[in-house]
């Protein structure tokens, strides 16, 4: 029982330095002077707004180019996970 809640522990502390890890590293998307950056827990670090467009187009421009940032974030974090010798328990 002892040996589960240590590995449960460690597991807790993997996760911990990878979500540190990804936190530090940065995904920057430009569309029509949008841009967006996540960081890569997939948290909003910036936000630029094209004030030029029109409201249809700014949502447009803005869902779009979020939706791209968010997809190089996932792959990102992907790699790095990877690159840290994957998730435990389940390689």
């Amino acid at each position: 029982m002892f040996s589960k809640l240590k590995q449960f522990k460690d597991l807790r502390s993997q996760a911990k330095t990878m979500q540190t890890a990804l936190a530090q590293e940065t995904v920057t998307e430009e569309k029509n002077g949008v841009k967006i950056v996540l960081n890569g827990n997939m948290e909003l670090m910036e936000l630029k707004l094209n004030g030029e467009l029109s409201h249809g187009a700014l949502e447009e421009t803005v869902k779009s180019c979020f939706n791209d940032a968010l997809k190089r974030a996932q792959r990102l974090m992907a790699k790095k996970l990877q690159d840290m010798g994957g998730i435990p328990g389940l390689n």
